[in-house]
């Protein structure tokens, strides 16, 4: 009996033993600290991703400002209607290619890097009353966001061309308000068909007061400040000194413009230099000049030689 008792109290010593190491070990595994949450990521924890921040334009070579350090070389027209200028004579990457050939032949002439350029008529005088009596008609402004935005891909500049009619320049320029925030577009003001109530353009030569002129100077330099646009040209067309009567308080104080004044006459090479002489004399200050060779009416045409060596020597050249 003894040895009975004493072999069931082993078997129950180590069956105890057994169940301390079991227990042990089983409250060891319950102490484990509890492994954390997976994380909840919210809109305000996540890193935001910057957006990169969009260079300024600049102009080819690397600058905003336009006066006095290109000289601009200028293909003038309407896309697709040949009878207003070279422009019209093939279509927008011609044009850009007409432009960028053009401009090559002045750069061995030219102590400034020349600047490709399209004028484009944006809105042309009409001989005949248009749908709102304006007598101007207004090209489409998605066409001409077209070409600017191409010309911009190809280093080319683009000045818009207003021909008013009965209506007024700055009227007319602000249907355009979205193509000038372009950075590579200006603006020109064409007097010749800035007409009256009672007139009708080719039947009487037109003027523009200097304050209506002055007014769409502070209107575009106003959009050059409030988007932070380069420099830009303003250029006003003259071939008679009573097209832009009080010429002499014409408001160059603004540094967001680049002010031309071109001589567009046309003719005999005699008549035109009479006309030159006229029209640069006396000058606004902060102003440059500007000439247009006329393919079919000049008689003859001058050629980049001869056309550089006007005086003073012209820093906007188109060709109609």
């Amino acid at each position: 009996m003894r040895i009975e008792i004493a072999r069931r109290t082993h078997w129950w010593v180590w069956v105890a033993v057994l169940l301390c190491l079991l227990g042990g070990a089983g409250t060891g595994w319950l102490l484990r600290p509890a492994p954390p949450p997976p994380a909840i990521h919210t809109s305000a924890s996540l890193p935001r991703r910057q957006k990169p921040l969009q260079k300024p334009f600049t102009f080819p070579g690397g600058g905003r400002t336009l006066t006095g350090t290109y000289r601009f070389i200028a293909l003038y027209g309407s896309p697709n209607e040949p009878a207003l200028g070279i422009l019209g004579e093939q279509d927008l990457p011609a044009s850009l290619a007409r432009a960028k050939q053009q401009a090559s032949a002045y750069q061995p002439l030219s102590a400034q890097p020349v600047y490709p350029t399209l004028e484009i008529i944006a809105t042309v005088a009409s001989a005949t009353p248009t749908d709102n009596g304006d007598y101007s008609r207004e090209a489409d402004a998605d066409t001409i966001m077209a070409w600017a935005a191409a010309a911009q891909q190809a280093g080319v500049y683009v000045v818009l061309d207003l021909q008013p009619g009965r209506s007024d320049f700055l009227t007319q320029a602000k249907e355009y308000t979205d193509v000038l925030k372009q950075p590579n577009v200006g603006l020109a003001l064409d007097p010749e068909w800035r007409l009256q109530p009672d007139q009708v353009p080719l039947k009487q030569i037109g003027s523009v007061d200097i304050a209506e002129v002055n007014g769409v100077a502070t209107w575009l330099a106003g959009l050059v400040a409030a988007g932070h646009l380069p420099q830009k040209l303003f250029v006003l067309h003259q071939f008679r000194l009573d097209m832009l009567p009080g010429r002499e308080q014409l408001n160059t104080a603004r540094p967001e413009l680049a002010y031309v004044i071109q001589m567009d006459g046309q003719g005999t090479q005699a008549a035109k230099d009479d006309t030159w002489q006229a029209i640069t004399a006396s000058p606004p200050a902060g102003t440059e000049f500007g000439w247009k060779n006329f393919t079919h009416e000049d008689q003859p045409m001058l050629d980049p030689a001869a056309t550089m060596q006007l005086t003073p020597q012209p820093w906007y050249i188109s060709y109609q």
